[in-house]
């Protein structure tokens, strides 16, 4: 009984307004229209962290690693020597693969490339990777083109950048300060942040922008049982920490 009071008063309150919308039509447009708005707005926000969250699921993996220096916050602030990366790719605990140990020594600038449809100049990561770099990622794949080779100024480019930006299609030529560089390759990591980069040879990149013989990161991969438990993947990082201790470098799990 209560059920259809409840019922009847919702029709009666809504036939009411109906009724009042040609007294008022001014207000009720004003009325639609800001809900309509708020409705906008709130799918747009549910949206963007609806993608952020699969972009960020899908660049994990539970047997990656990443290695960044101690005390960094991010690649950019983190610096890794020649020596470090070799002392963490041989750390107990990397698989091996048959070339060698899975771990990818790399390293990245920031440039600028043409958006498309604006034509203005936006930021978009330039990263320098090993050769290990396509057996760390379990999703790469090359879908135009072919692979930069070792030595030459060559870069692939994500699919996400390449859609992005204007000027990335296979075959291009692109000027960075004096350096000029050649897209030989489109890639896709399976929709993770990877796509939205731009690839080429780490030592060709520390050569270009005097980087040296420094990393900032090193990306391995590791055997079955670091991934199955947080406590193994833990130990795993304190040893390798002790191993490196005058660069303090510490592990971080995706």
């Amino acid at each position: 009984m209560r059920f259809l009071n409840w019922l009847a008063q919702i029709v009666s309150v809504t036939w009411m307004n109906l009724r009042n919308v040609p007294a008022r039509p001014s207000s009720t447009i004003v009325a639609m229209l800001g809900i309509a708005g708020v409705v906008a707005v709130l799918v747009a926000v549910l949206s963007i962290s609806a993608g952020f969250k699969s972009t960020m699921e899908t660049t994990g993996s539970e047997d990656a690693a990443i290695v960044l220096r101690a005390g960094s916050s991010s690649e950019l602030s983190s610096g890794l020597g020649a020596d470090d990366a070799n002392i963490i790719a041989q750390a107990p605990g990397v698989r091996v693969g048959e070339s060698g140990p899975l771990a990818s020594a790399e390293l990245f600038v920031i440039v600028d490339a043409p958006k498309r449809g604006s034509g203005t100049d936006a930021n978009v990561p330039l990263r320098g990777v090993g050769e290990m770099a396509f057996d760390v990622r379990d999703n790469f794949v090359i879908v135009e083109g072919r692979r930069f080779e070792t030595g030459l100024r060559e870069v692939i480019v994500g699919a996400g950048a390449a859609r992005e930006f204007a000027g990335l299609d296979v075959g291009s030529s692109l000027t960075w300060g004096r350096n000029e560089w050649t897209v030989v390759g489109r890639f896709e990591d399976g929709g993770s942040l990877s796509e939205s980069e731009i690839w080429t040879d780490a030592r060709v990149l520390q050569d270009a922008y005097n980087r040296g013989a420094s990393y900032q990161s090193v990306r391995v991969k590791l055997d079955s049982v670091f991934k199955l438990l947080d406590c193994a993947f833990n130990g795993w990082a304190c040893a390798l920490y002790e191993q490196v201790a005058p660069s303090q470098v510490r592990g971080m799990c995706f």
